[in-house]
């Protein structure tokens, strides 16, 4: 007997979007064709204030409906996705990834057989436009991104939303995602699903796919979230005078050692490869150099 026919739980399954029209299609064909059997879930695709006509795509599929956030964040819309779930399973995934057709069923059959289960963290592989020539923003992603969620289990106790699941009894328990951040909210839930003594799953069989960024704009617009999230963070907590100095320095101090791990990289073929990827590196450096300075120069975090 197949999981699916084993496991008969409602499975609300959490999208954010903020005008992504043409990826989110695709991410909810997939969702649309899933082996889990298609009375037992739901896709809640909640809509954070885009300027498209998300309602338009989202009509298509018989399996989802929009819900509407208007607070900017990717998280206060995953919020208002977990208010209005009926499922007590939740599943998370982002508008540009592609889950695979078992997605859910094996995301599924992992939380239900881990006793105490606080949250499954399932498999991303990342793809290029382009598998014989990426580009070298792409090859800094498939290197540099943190999607190793089995690493980020072990060693920090997250998961990633873009392929997250858990029970709503969870969020009861340790409570909601940040929604006054705009990066690093997956980290901060994680670690407290974790102190609260939950256990935390790998599922290499759950998997999705996501796009590697292609091109140095939407890289900057990667790294200025991601670097707006950890200053919220760290603003938070009411940092000192030093702290916000050490913050700024290690920003300036030049990356010396990843020169060397990144030469020494297997996956880099020839020197090319590797002169590409360290030119991204100094990008990477500039875009967090020049927003850290906005930032704490009364600047706000930008949104997804």
């Amino acid at each position: 007997m197949s999981k699916t026919n084993t496991y008969k739980q409602f499975v609300s399954v959490i999208i954010p979007v903020f005008n992504n029209n043409e990826k989110l299609k695709i991410c909810l064909e997939a969702l649309e064709n899933q082996t889990y059997l298609k009375n037992l879930y739901e896709v809640l695709v909640v809509d954070n204030d885009s300027e498209e006509d998300v309602k338009s795509v989202v009509n298509c599929f018989d399996q989802a409906s929009t819900v509407y956030e208007a607070r900017p964040g990717s998280y206060a819309a995953r919020n208002k996705g977990i208010s209005l779930a009926k499922g007590e399973i939740l599943a998370f995934t982002d508008s540009d990834c592609i889950p695979a057709s078992d997605w859910i069923e094996k995301g599924v059959a992992s939380l239900l057989i881990t006793p105490d289960c606080g949250l499954v963290a399932g498999r991303i592989d990342l793809f290029f436009k382009n598998p014989e020539r990426p580009s070298p923003v792409e090859l800094y992603e498939s290197i540099d991104l943190n999607f190793e969620q089995e690493d980020n289990l072990k060693n920090k106790h997250f998961g990633v939303t873009a392929n997250l699941f858990t029970f709503k009894h969870v969020f009861n328990s340790v409570g909601c995602f940040d929604d006054k951040l705009k990066s690093g909210g997956d980290r901060q839930w994680g670690e407290r699903v974790f102190q609260a003594g939950y256990q935390q799953i790998y599922a290499d069989d759950a998997i999705v796919k996501h796009p590697a960024r292609y091109s140095f704009s939407q890289l900057y617009k990667r790294v200025a979230r991601f670097v707006g999230g950890k200053h919220d963070l760290m603003m938070s907590k009411n940092p000192s005078s030093m702290e916000i100095v050490r913050d700024l320095a290690g920003t300036f101090t030049p990356p010396f050692r990843s020169f060397y791990r990144i030469w020494n990289n297997q996956k880099l073929n020839g020197s090319k490869q590797k002169l590409q990827f360290i030119l991204v590196m100094f990008f990477v450096r500039y875009v967090t150099i020049i927003e850290k300075m906005r930032l704490y120069f009364g600047g706000t975090s930008i949104r997804d």
